[in-house]
């Protein structure tokens, strides 16, 4: 008899058995295991201090940000005073697993199938096939934390729309790094926003140390991944590298309305469709939605009233709703012709807009601290947009 079944053992579901298993609850992480998802790796600092990740799951420490434009302006913004870390989530993904169950957690490998409810629904059930006899098992649980991705079994069954979420299809190549050249620095982050690569979303070449992540996304079902990811590779002078790895998965760039069934089930991570528009960025509010979900299961567990699993989608929305919604503005206004992509990369060409950018990336919150500055950021938002900038080319 557990306490909570987690389903996923990805940066949100291994984050939210730790955190529950470190509070003494009888807690087992039902994970597929040998599934790498396609991802930058990008992690910054508050992630690294909020989560205690140690330097050695590091495998490179970025200092600059190049935007590039369809014509090919260049805006390299620097990241003063610190560095966003890098991780390969095949090896980032069980760092966190094993530290579940370091922390107390039970490891469980197998595809779930389905939640089973006996006695008027008191007695609940996960129902998995375990990897290793095929058989079909089932645990006997109190709740239940689905973080098992973008097409998420539990939150389809269990969670109202949770089968139609809209989804970015992406795919990348993990590649052997070339020596850094005039093309390719082992400490920056190439961002590329052409429609040539990508319709609606970007490009990017993102260094892993001795390799490097180059991929893309698109909503677009009939986009050729991989010829666009090829064609990224060219441009970037990349075409002769060995290729190490290739994956690809659907990543969700809207939350759910509901996180919970209301009686035994709450969604987290991808599961819930955390992850921020027009960055892409998932692994921190994974992490973040894994342990919002872990202090709604603790709060059902101490009071028994299923009504708190509501708190999760609470907790994470009163930190992060604003940047959610101001990044997915930004990605409507701008994302929608190489017209109003050349004029985002223009747009971060200001120092004003990178200062705050990064201020709240690296913090993760928007800096409420420089009232001028943002309303000067308004003013010149709104130029770029009606076109009334003259472009320079860099």
């Amino acid at each position: 008899m557990f306490d909570v079944v987690v389903v996923g053992g990805g940066p949100s579901g291994a984050t939210a058995a730790e955190d529950l298993a470190r509070e003494g609850h009888n807690v087992a992480l039902l994970d597929r295991e040998g599934r790498i998802k396609p991802c930058g790796g990008a992690i910054p600092p508050r992630l690294i201090a909020d989560f205690a990740i140690p330097d050695d799951q590091l495998i490179a420490k970025v200092t600059t940000a190049r935007m590039i434009s369809p014509t090919g302006r260049r805006v390299d913004i620097p990241i003063e005073n610190g560095f966003v870390g890098m991780v390969d989530r095949k090896d980032f993904d069980p760092f966190l697993r094993d530290r579940a169950v370091a922390a107390g957690a039970r490891g469980l490998t197998g595809t779930f199938l389905r939640i089973d409810r006996e006695n008027d629904g008191r007695d609940r059930f996960v129902v998995y096939r375990d990897k290793a006899t095929g058989a079909e098992t089932r645990v006997r649980t109190r709740l239940v934390i689905g973080a098992d991705g973008a097409k998420s079994r539990v939150a389809a069954q269990e969670i109202p729309g949770g089968d139609r979420t809209p989804l970015v299809f992406a795919y990348h190549e993990i590649i052997a790094a070339p020596p850094a050249n005039d093309t390719y620095d082992p400490a920056r982050c190439d961002v590329i926003y052409d429609g040539r690569i990508s319709p609606d979303f970007y490009g990017w070449v993102f260094p892993h140390g001795a390799s490097a992540s180059v991929g893309m996304g698109t909503y677009h079902p009939d986009i050729d991944l991989k010829h666009a990811t090829a064609a990224l590779r060219a441009a970037s002078g990349l075409a002769g590298c060995e290729t190490l790895r290739r994956e690809g998965a659907p990543i969700p760039l809207k939350p759910l309305r509901s996180w919970d069934n209301g009686r035994d089930t709450v969604v987290a991570g991808d599961a819930a469709g955390v992850v921020a528009p027009s960055s892409g960025e998932g692994i921190y509010y994974a992490m973040v939605g894994g342990r919002c979900a872990a202090s709604a299961a603790a709060a059902v567990l101490a009071s028994g009233r299923t009504s708190d699993l509501a708190l999760a989608r609470k907790f994470f929305m009163r930190e992060h709703r604003t940047v959610f919604r101001v990044l997915g503005r930004m990605q409507s206004a701008y994302y929608r012709s190489d017209a109003r992509r050349e004029r985002f990369v223009s747009l971060c060409h200001d120092v004003d807009v990178q200062t705050l950018t990064f201020e709240a990336y690296m913090n993760k919150r928007l800096v409420k601290a420089r009232p001028l500055a943002h309303l000067k950021i308004g003013f010149k938002n709104l130029a770029h947009l009606a076109g009334l900038v003259q472009e320079t080319h860099v």
